[in-house]
């Protein structure tokens, strides 16, 4: 199977984890990943989206929310070791590396 770049971001309209080359939220049982980790996205995600209401204004929330998604994108670079994962930061508008 061919590398894909991978990008896990808590994008309101998105699924948890997009195609960075064709910007495609990808749907996180398809890319074969646990049911813990997809339960995990999902709980995240909806913490995401309460945090987007509030315009991001807690930054304790923001920086607790993007340590949960670097720690939720190493996992999936775990699972999908053939795969390149980053993580994206919505409430900071850029990229995090994920080591």
């Amino acid at each position: 199977m061919a590398e894909r770049h991978l990008i896990v971001d808590g994008m309101m309209s998105g699924t948890g984890i997009r195609d960075a080359m064709a910007g495609d939220y990808l749907f996180t049982d398809e890319l074969g990943l646990s049911s813990h980790l997809r339960e995990e996205i999902v709980e995240w995600l909806g913490g995401y989206e309460r945090a987007h209401f509030r315009r991001y204004k807690d930054e304790n929330e923001n920086r607790r929310l993007d340590v949960e998604g670097t720690e939720i994108a190493k996992r999936v670079q775990e699972e999908l070791p053939n795969d390149k994962v980053q993580y994206y930061s919505n409430a900071y508008l850029k990229r995090i590396q994920i080591a």
